[in-house]
């Protein structure tokens, strides 16, 4: 299961505050406390002091900016995490990563460029 894989893999701290169960679409960009699963589809930005989790059926079309970021679904958009970012098998990004860690399953499809820094925190540099 996702999830417990996630809570392993990214040592969350933060709660799981915050679903978009399948089926729901919003439009608007999100601030969330905490935790975030995407299983629905949001066109907008997401942005989580913790992790963002998009399911199998979840879909971004925006940018995506958290602590950690778990991908089985896709993203249309820049994702920007100072901690991991792994992308599952079947899932999509088209658009740029900034990451410290970054794992791609085989049978993932990531377009776009890859920036990567040692350190979890990006000194100086503006978000996209």
């Amino acid at each position: 299961m996702a999830t417990n894989k996630t809570n392993l893999e990214f040592g969350r701290g933060g709660e799981l505050n915050s679903i978009i169960g399948k089926g729901t679409w919003i439009q608007g960009d999100m601030k969330v406390q905490n935790s975030i699963r995407v299983d629905g589809r949001v066109v907008g930005n997401v942005q989580a002091t913790d992790t963002v989790v998009v399911g199998k059926e979840g879909e971004v079309e925006g940018n995506v900016q958290a602590k950690h970021v778990f991908l089985a679904g896709k993203v249309r958009g820049n994702i920007h995490v100072p901690g991991k970012i792994a992308l599952e098998t079947k899932s999509v990004v088209i658009g740029d990563i900034k990451a410290s860690r970054l794992v791609i399953d085989e049978g993932a499809l990531f377009n776009g460029k890859c920036i990567m820094k040692e350190s979890e925190k990006y000194e100086g540099e503006d978000h996209h």
